[in-house]
């Protein structure tokens, strides 16, 4: 039996996470749940799982919560730092990160000090961070399983030959709503629309970062520590249809991809089984009907971010925090109608070149510069 917590778990790669575990109740049991605020939702789940125990982050709600909506054999408790204590319990074998944003840091390097498997689906966590938990990693011989349907494509490929016969790691991107879109159309570009992903139903900041090509920036820092190789040994593909979702070329010429229909599941459960495979939880390829793959570069002039996430994963120290921060705020100021479309990434540059770069950073001079960074972005003025 697995035993899982699930950090965000009323989140879109949270809930998931629970419909693999429900298919998978005699191998997979949630014994813990941490939500930030949706506490009606994680009340839900509580009663239809059962965990031991069950997290709200925010301690503010702790007096406005129903608790009779919980199952009565679940521990509520309140507090990030019980977030962070979930890690400790004995009862815990595997976490899975999927608190979106920086927030998910503290949780996730909790959990590998505490010598659990980590299933990653918190990017901003190796944005951030990547050289100290690959490191504590390594100290604490833990196993790091990517979920992000990229890296974990990625993962799979990995395991046709070895490392040191990797040439290139390929990352497929769909584009995102305004792929065909002209510089102009880009210029008055609403919430609205930058919400309307054409393949995947994810959060509001992954979809805006998705529209950006911050995401795929933010997966190139994120493939650069996870998997060990240069900033240069990763390209990125524009794949329209997310049914190929990352490729490794060998230095043999040799290309190993993964692909199935977009479904978030997958990558999930193939981290929650590994190195085993389970029956299929979600749909698969359907070979009676044509397919066309379609694969062209990406526009770096229409999606500057992307010139961003090779030179953070190039320089690494302090920069990854700083972008990650920035472009958090940035994406809020967006969605509340503060901040221009195209600005996103303009305000994440100018943030970023004006920070104190530190190439050897402490976790906690991360969190300060985090810090920082949201606040030059709250006040940045095109």
């Amino acid at each position: 039996m697995n035993r899982i917590a699930v950090f965000g778990s009323t989140g879109s790669i949270g809930t998931s996470c629970l419909d693999v575990i429900r298919q998978h109740g005699s191998s997979m049991q949630l014994v813990a749940a941490a939500a930030c605020s949706s506490w009606r939702q994680l009340a839900e789940q509580t009663r239809d799982f059962q965990p031991v125990r069950a997290v709200l982050a925010d301690s503010s709600i702790a007096d406005a919560i129903d608790r009779s909506q919980f199952c009565e054999n679940t521990d509520i408790r309140f507090g990030s730092d019980e977030v962070e204590a979930i890690a400790e319990m004995s009862e815990v074998d595997t976490v899975v990160s999927a608190i979106v944003g920086a927030a998910g840091l503290r949780g996730t390097w909790a959990a590998i000090e505490n010598g659990k498997r980590v299933a990653i689906a918190n990017k901003e966590t190796l944005v951030v961070a990547g050289p100290l938990i690959m490191e504590l990693a390594r100290e604490r011989g833990v196993e790091l399983l990517p979920v992000d349907s990229e890296h974990s494509a990625v993962f799979q490929s990995m395991q046709s030959g070895p490392r040191t016969a990797v040439k290139r790691i390929v990352l497929t991107a769909s584009g995102g709503p305004f792929r065909e879109a002209t510089a102009k159309e880009m210029q008055d570009v609403t919430p609205d629309k930058a919400l309307a992903h054409p393949t995947w139903d994810m959060g509001p900041r992954i979809t805006i970062d998705s529209a950006t090509m911050m995401n795929k920036a933010l997966e190139i820092i994120e493939a650069r520590w996870l998997f060990g190789v240069e900033a240069r040994q990763i390209e990125v593909v524009v794949h329209p249809q997310s049914i190929l979702h990352s490729f490794v070329e060998y230095v043999d010429g040799s290309v190993i991809a993964q692909m199935s229909p977009p479904d978030m599941r997958l990558p999930i459960q193939y981290a929650l089984t590994y190195p085993d495979r389970a029956e299929a939880t979600c749909p698969t390829m359907d070979w009676t009907q044509a397919v066309t793959l379609e694969l062209e570069p990406p526009d770096r002039e229409r999606f500057p971010a992307l010139d961003l996430g090779y030179e953070v994963a190039d320089r690494g120290g302090t920069a990854g925090a700083v972008l990650n921060a920035a472009d958090e705020v940035a994406v809020e100021r967006f969605l509340a109608g503060d901040l221009a479309f195209q600005d996103i990434t303009r305000a994440c540059r100018e943030v970023l070149n004006n920070h104190n770069f530190d190439p050897n950073p402490s976790l906690d001079d991360l969190m300060r510069l985090d810090g920082w960074a949201r606040q030059e972005t709250r006040s940045w003025k095109h």
